[in-house]
Formats: C-alpha cells, structure tokens, sequence
C-alpha cells in the first residue's frame, strides 16, 4: 500500500518519460477497437512488442488530457486493490478523461476500476502480455464494455519504415532473418532476445503460476522453437522430453501461447473431437526467437519462411488451420465460418517439390470449393493452373505486401 504523494511522484516521473519519448513508427492495428465511447480498448500482445509506444502514439500530443501510468515499475511492486482508491484521486485532480495503462494485469482487481472509470465517462487504453489472465477478467467485470486488439512485432511494412529501406526482395531476406522486435531490429543485439525469452518463461509464466520445474518449461520452449511447423502431440512431447505427466506438456503449451511465445494450429477437420484430436503445428512469434531460443545445427530458412508467412496470415486471421488428406497445405485462413485463403508455403521451388507442393494446394481448394491459392516462396514468381483452378507463386515481400483488411 501507497502514500497518496508517493504514488503522484511515481505518476510524475511516468508521464515525463512517457511524452519525453519518440513515438516511433506508426504501427497497424485494428483501428475499429480503438476510442469507441463507453468501451475499454484493451492491447495485448508479446512483451517488447512496442505496446507502450503504441500508447504514446494514441496519446497524441494533448498531454494536457492523457494520464499514463506503467503498473510494471518496480517503484509499483507492492501496488494493491486498496491504492486504486489514492491513484483516482490523483486521476480526479488531474481532470483528464483519457487514462492509459500499461501492463494492468499484474494488479488483482484492475478491471473493477477500470469499469468504474467507463462508468465515469473516460476513454481507456489497457495493455497487457497475458492473454489468457485478461481475458479471464475481461469476461467478468468487463463483458460487453470492451474492444480487444492484438499487437505484433514490427510486420514487414513497419520494419522497412523503421529503417527507411524499399520493399524489395532483399529487405524481404533482412526481415526473414531479423525478425520484427523493435529493440532487436535497431541494435541485432542477441541479448535482447535471450533476456525477452527468459523474462517471459520466467516471470510471466513460471512464477506467475508457481511452476517448480522450470527446466522442464524451457525445454518444451526450446523444442518447440526449434521444430516450428512440425506436427506435435503432447503425448510424445512428454516422453521425449522427460515430463511426467501428458496434463503438464498441455498447461504449459497453454502458457506458453497466453504469453504469446508461440502459437498452436490445428489440422481441419469438420469435426472439433478430431481438431482436438489430431496433431497440432506450432509457429513463435518471431523469427528472432526461433534464432536464439534453442540450438540448432543449422539454419531452416524454409520453416523461418513457413513461420514469417504465419505471422502475416496471423495479423488478420484468427481463425487458421493446416490441411492435410491425401495431400498437406499449409495455411486455411477462415473469415468467420468462411475460408478465405489457401497458403503454400516452399523455399525455393524445384523438380523435386513442385508436384507435392501443388498436389496440396490443388487438393486443398476443391475441398474448400476455391479457385485460386498462392504458393509463397522466397523470391520465385509463376503461375499453375489446373482444372479451372489456379495457384499463384509470388516472393515473400510480394505476400508480406498484402492487406486482407
């Protein structure tokens, strides 16, 4: 518990830091969640990926109307459910109606006060890196009074914005290999990475859910880095990976997924018992992440390719599956209960993939009853048709250029 003078100095030196800092470069997110009256606009997204600026950016430059305050600082540690009634006073005698919080979550009973804050007549901005912790309390204090949006690392436009480069095929090769973290893509300091990861295994989920066998959690996050694309079942995850129980490899790919290290997709199937049943897929959130968070022998610049054409497909489809019946393709992308695109994923096409890579995709559009699919390679463009159906390769800063919005 807090002084009221002690929690407006820490408020004090946030706000300064907080509109002393450049806002960066604009970043894409879905705009219709973004200061609707009478709803709580809620960002998660994976730490570091640039949450706090994209606060900085909704702020404006009316500084005069903006309340900040990161529940993160450690000067905040001890922050309880009580202090909310001191940090409304300070809000009250600032006469502001625009309040942002950066990593709410980590104080029980935000979302009571944020409620009462919409029930005041504020616009408010929330972040968060758990998401699963949010949505948990979103559905009961919030329901009905808040638009959510996800934020990502750097996608392929703001990584070339940020450092001022062409759309071109070598940028495309630059951003396969670098990945998106803001931090990362302007020093390529490992450290970045490494210490991103640990924090998160860490601190997000280890003690967050007072898991004893870190080892175990960094195992499993190191495997899965490093076999991204590869089907898994939990079954052979725990005896491959000496954990005990089948449960625990699920809890702990659960976390894994709320704390947006990685996610799963599923094999379609019109049944949900045979979703459920059949193995899954994971990609991670960056391809610096695959880089750093194993060791490899090698670099798989075909399942870096794979995870890139993921993250895109990601940031406008919820809703994704990979299918495979005699024949596998990628990526199925469904708008709601509609599929709307389906993906091919190869390196580099040859004589000896080109009929298995097109077999799925073909195979995949009469299943879906589509007429045409794309084939995304590294920097090959061409055009195969077959029974009035078509699939269109194009290279990835092609695809990475696409707006399904």
């Amino acid at each position: 518990m807090y002084t009221t003078a002690y929690l407006n100095e820490v408020v004090e030196i946030q706000q300064s830091r907080f509109f002393g800092r450049d806002s960066g470069v604009p970043r894409a997110i879905d705009h219709t969640a973004i200061a609707e009256e009478g709803f709580a606009t809620i960002i998660t997204g994976v730490r570091r990926c640039g949450k706090s600026t994209l606060l900085r950016q909704l702020a404006g430059e009316n500084r005069a109307n903006c309340f900040f305050l990161n529940f993160e600082d450690i000067r905040l540690s001890a922050f309880e459910p009580d202090d909310f009634v001191r940090l409304d006073q300070i809000v009250r005698e600032a006469q502001t109606t625009r309040l942002f919080f950066d990593e709410v979550q980590v104080v029980d009973g935000w979302e009571r006060y944020v409620r009462q804050k919409l029930d005041d007549g504020c616009q408010v901005y929330v972040t968060g890196s758990n998401a699963s912790m949010l949505s948990r309390e979103l559905g009961t204090r919030l329901t009905g009074r808040h638009l959510q949006a996800e934020l990502f690392p750097f996608s392929f436009s703001e990584f070339c914005s940020f450092r001022q480069i062409e759309v071109t095929e070598t940028s495309a090769d630059a951003y396969l290999h670098t990945g998106g973290f803001p931090e990362y893509v302007k020093t390529e300091n490992p450290q970045v990475i490494q210490q991103l990861i640990d924090d998160i295994i860490h601190r997000d989920i280890a003690v967050r859910y007072g898991i004893r066998d870190v080892g175990a959690l960094r195992r499993l996050a190191a495997y899965l880095f490093a076999n991204i694309a590869r089907p898994f079942s939990a079954n052979k995850l725990a005896a491959q990976l000496s954990i005990k129980a089948v449960s625990t490899v699920g809890e702990y790919i659960d976390h894994l997924e709320a704390a947006y290290l990685i996610a799963t997709i599923n094999r379609y199937s019109h049944s949900e018992k045979a979703r459920l049943r059949n193995p899954r897929k994971a990609y991670c959130i960056d391809n610096a992440v695959v880089e750093f968070g194993t060791v490899k022998t090698s670099d798989d610049l075909g399942r870096k390719l794979e995870n890139t054409v993921f993250l895109h497909l990601r940031r406008y489809f919820r809703s994704l599956f990979y299918f495979q019946e005699q024949h596998e393709c990628d990526f199925i992308a469904f708008s709601g209960s509609k599929p709307t695109c389906a993906v091919q994923v190869c390196y580099f096409l040859n004589a000896d993939n080109l009929d298995r890579e097109l077999n799925g995709g073909f195979e995949a559009l009469d299943f879906f009853g589509m007429d045409e699919g794309l084939l995304v390679t590294l920097n090959q463009t061409d055009r195969f048709t077959r029974a009035g159906k078509s699939i269109h390769a194009l290279p990835l800063h092609r695809f990475l250029s696409m707006d399904w919005k």
